[in-house]
């Protein structure tokens, strides 16, 4: 007996889609919460607003990542003001993910959070190279921020780091710590968990061999 065809799905809803990246982005500071990481508050995720394309979701100021619900995300609006939901706007979070997200409306997401080993290797200022599977992922897909506004205080260095990172799905920001970025939260969640690890096995070998830019690229 032939299995009929299920119908296709049909096309979401700006809300059901609003609601999906929500419930990611909450769940994503949960994970970097369980990573042991941003527990000074020192990073962020945003995710673009499927309506108001110009606009983006991110934890309000103050909240504890292993806390973070998706009442505690807040509308961030172009020029950095609260747009919808309770609480304080973190400014610096808004003068990376804006530059970046308007630069690329490819992208829903970024993220950015202090890691034991990301932030220590950006101080070395130099790219991942092939030595782990894990690597190949960024394999000529990530750049360098070699800029010494170290602090992002300002929406032009925000821009700074977007065109560094072109169309890349990463940057390493010197001195500062990783970036990734992808078409859905999900997405950029783990590849910056991924480019911890990268981080991690490059501080942590010796006299690593890479593997070529034809394996590497494969």
């Amino acid at each position: 007996m032939t299995t009929p065809l299920k119908p296709s799905q049909p096309h979401r809803t700006p809300n059901e889609i609003r609601a999906r990246r929500k419930r990611d982005c909450a769940l994503g500071y949960r994970l970097l919460a369980a990573n042991r990481w941003g527990d000074a508050g020192d990073g962020h995720i945003s995710a673009r607003d499927p309506e108001q394309t110009d606009h983006f979701w991110m934890l309000r100021y103050g909240v504890g990542y292993h806390e973070a619900t998706t009442e505690d995300l807040v509308l961030v609006a172009p020029d950095g003001r609260l747009a919808e939901g309770n609480g304080i706007v973190n400014v610096a979070g808004y003068y990376i993910h804006w530059p970046i997200l308007q630069a690329r409306p490819d992208l829903v997401s970024a993220v950015h959070v202090h890691t034991g080993w990301g932030t220590p290797f950006s101080s070395e200022c130099r790219l991942f190279e092939p030595i782990t599977q894990e690597s190949c992922i960024f394999f000529e897909d990530h750049a360098l921020f070699d800029d010494e506004e170290v602090q992002v205080q300002s929406l032009e260095a925000g821009s700074r780091i977007a065109a560094c990172m072109g169309e890349n799905r990463g940057v390493i920001l010197r001195n500062h710590g990783l970036l990734a970025a992808g078409n859905s939260v999900a997405e950029a969640v783990g590849s910056f968990i991924q480019m911890e690890r990268v981080a991690e096995a490059h501080m942590k070998v010796i006299n690593p061999k890479p593997i070529s830019r034809e394996a590497a690229l494969f």
